[in-house]
């Protein structure tokens, strides 16, 4: 069944503060709308308090998780160990997508090392902690980061990496409009 806290405690932060890589879920509100998990690598998430957090969201082939947002704001961040003790942890929440050249932006952008191709930032309040016991998730070795979005994200530049996110990441699957699809209308 897992155990239900609050906020996130310190000894949550140190086991995140782990992990290399970390899963986000969101879902429309329509009930033909389609679930999205995405997993996100690098050193992208902080935690700003212990009721929240936030990560850069580097440029991809979609943008699900803006889309849903906007739509309800429900978020789910899940951190699996792959190495040492099993453990699974949640954090529930509801989170908006900060775009840059905002105030909101600026107010974090200094906690991050902005990787190419950064597009986004998701921002989540957290209302609930839960742990469980990962004890069927199998070991991996972390051997390190790829650098293929990274390199991508160079070659393309600031102008290739507008138009891609112009065609790519304007609305989701669904046809949800993103934060990004709002400010190209601008």
């Amino acid at each position: 069944m897992g155990t239900m806290y609050s906020s996130i405690l310190p000894e949550h932060e140190e086991f995140i503060s782990k992990q290399h890589i970390f899963f986000v879920g969101s879902a429309p509100l329509s009930e033909d709308g389609h679930v999205n998990i995405s997993p996100k690598g690098h050193d992208v998430l902080r935690i700003l308090s212990p009721t929240e957090v936030a990560y850069l969201d580097l440029t991809g082939s979609g943008n699900e998780t803006s889309a849903h947002l906007l739509d309800n704001g429900r978020i789910t961040f899940m951190f699996v160990a792959f190495q040492g003790a099993p453990m699974i942890l949640r954090l529930y929440g509801k989170g908006r997508t900060l775009l840059p050249d905002t105030p909101e932006w600026e107010a974090l952008e200094g906690r991050f090392d902005l990787l190419p191709g950064a597009r986004q930032m998701i921002h989540a309040h957290i209302h609930a902690v839960k742990t469980s016991c990962g004890f069927s998730v199998p070991f991996f070795d972390y051997t390190g980061e790829r650098v293929t979005l990274k390199k991508w994200a160079e070659q393309k530049g600031e102008q290739g990496l507008h138009a891609y996110r112009q065609q790519k990441n304007a609305t989701s699957m669904d046809g949800i409009l993103t934060s990004l699809g709002h400010s190209f209308k601008k």
